[in-house]
């Protein structure tokens, strides 16, 4: 059974090796996520190089995900590393201190003081340490401790409600932009985005930088959250980064959150991913928990593109177990999802030829026992509308663009496939293509499939034509009486 639901894995000492890598791709990554919180360029430039050199060797097509760091707010170091905050003590955040102690810690964002007032809620090292601030003194920020524990070096700070001014795109993730475009990365995740100006401003640098990345806006704010529609406009598809967004709306908002955003991004055409602490227990132990497998089983129900791999794979002990168990339980989610293709058409407004043609496939291939969609792309837009709407039949995104291939990886149910380029003709076309699915074992002699193409190869947005054909006849078939619901 082909699994529809992408896999993304974070690299880290756990995974980096070419050995490692080799064994995660077979295991079933589809997508590598390179944090850029840690490192340095000249080792992310390298390790794309061995991503491409194991996925080239294993016939993949992987795609490379850079996660910018984003306007992390974190305190300063402690004179002795960390120390221990109790139920009510008074605590100093200092944006002037250089060496914390027990009674104050500096802060790496000076701006905070101006952001927050009295009875505003900071959560630290992602809520274990709550603070309740008493009131606000030049540069020092003077706060009750309301839950205590232990309080280390550099952990981060949120703001419980949101309200924070730093802006999404520092000077560090500028500079790393041109890293990414540098490796030629396939998506760019762009941290703490507040408005669809972020969004733009991250593709502008990118464009700018000579890259062709795909860009994805990480929810992580409640301004986010506020802007999501807009947001969406202005990105190729958002991550659920349910870590940072639960800290700042609330763990208790986060499954509905989780739910809408997925429902958002596949109506406007976007791509889903859902990430943090998927499989968190898996950085220690060989098997998820019965939660683990809960929380990954709805996602896929939801209808994200991808599910996400954090510490699991980047630091932990087993990773290639990890994806293996992310798999099964993709498979086994997808096969228990019913089909509602007929009643998610009434909701559609096609705009363009080719996107018509892309869903007018899937209405094809839901009402005929076809064993395949084949979108002859060279963007790769046919496949991805395709990707939004689920009928129950496998698509195959063949394409002559090297540069589209690790791209669609992250498209929900579609896989895609390197071809040479087309004869002119059509009957040789059609040939051409059943000779690759044949290869591929996509398909077998007598099966009928779904394809579509445009009238000039490689050009585009081109898509124009649909055809219904069984493998090793070579033209149109005669096929059986369709049902035709009527559209209202």
């Amino acid at each position: 059974m082909i699994r529809h639901t992408k896999i993304v894995a974070t690299l880290g000492p756990a995974s980096s090796s070419p050995q490692a890598l080799e064994r995660l791709l077979q295991a079933g990554v589809d997508v590598v996520r390179l944090n850029f919180s840690h490192g340095k360029a000249e080792d992310h430039i390298a390790l794309a190089d061995t991503v491409r050199q194991v996925a080239a060797r294993l016939k993949r097509p992987v795609g490379i995900l850079a996660d910018l760091q984003g306007p992390k707010i974190r305190i300063g170091k402690f004179e002795n590393g960390k120390i221990l905050l109790k139920e009510g003590d008074s605590f100093i955040l200092d944006a002037q201190c250089t060496l914390g102690n027990q009674a104050r810690v500096g802060l790496d964002y000076k701006d905070l003081p101006h952001d927050v007032n009295r009875g505003s809620i900071l959560l630290l090292d992602d809520g274990r340490l709550v603070l309740e601030v008493s009131h606000v003194a030049g540069a020092e920020i003077h706060t009750r401790v309301r839950h205590g524990g232990e309080l280390s070096n550099n952990k981060g700070i949120n703001r419980q409600g949101g309200g924070l001014s730093a802006p999404a795109l520092t000077a560090k993730d500028m500079d790393d932009i041109k890293t990414a475009a540098q490796m030629g990365a396939d998506f760019l995740a762009v941290s703490f985005p507040k408005s669809a100006s972020d969004m733009y401003m991250a593709r502008q640098l990118m464009r700018a930088a000579g890259g062709s990345a795909l860009t994805i806006a990480k929810i992580e704010r409640v301004e986010a959250v506020d802007a999501l529609a807009e947001i969406l406009d202005a990105s190729d598809g958002l991550m659920v980064a349910r870590g940072d967004l639960a800290v700042e709306v609330g763990d208790a908002a986060v499954p509905a959150l989780q739910k809408r955003m997925i429902r958002m991004a596949r109506e406007r055409n976007k791509l889903a991913i859902t990430a943090t602490q998927m499989m968190e227990s898996m950085i220690h132990a060989p098997t998820p928990t019965r939660a683990e497998v809960s929380d990954v089983a709805n996602a896929v129900i939801d209808g994200t593109d991808a599910v996400m791999l954090s510490a699991e794979t980047a630091v932990g002990a087993y990773p290639e177990q990890t994806v293996e168990a992310m798999a099964r339980i993709c498979r086994a989610a997808e096969k228990s999802m019913p089909i509602t293709l007929d009643r998610e058409f009434l909701d559609r407004v096609f705009t363009r030829i080719d996107q018509s043609i892309a869903l007018s496939a899937l209405f094809a291939a839901y009402h005929l026992n076809v064993k395949a969609i084949v979108a002859l792309t060279s963007s790769g837009s046919t496949a991805l509308w395709m990707s939004r709407l689920d009928c129950g039949v496998p698509i195959f995104a063949l394409t002559q663009e090297a540069a589209s291939l690790p791209k669609m990886s992250l498209f929900r149910q579609v896989t895609p496939l390197l071809i040479d380029p087309m004869p002119d003709d059509r009957a040789g076309m059609r040939r051409e293509i059943e000779r690759r699915l044949i290869e591929a074992d996509v398909a077998a002699e007598g099966d009928l499939i779904v394809l579509t193409y445009g009238d000039r190869h490689g050009t585009p947005g081109g898509t124009n034509t649909l055809s219904i054909m069984r493998i090793g006849e070579g033209a149109q078939t005669a096929v059986p009486n369709m049902h035709i619901p009527p559209f209202h």
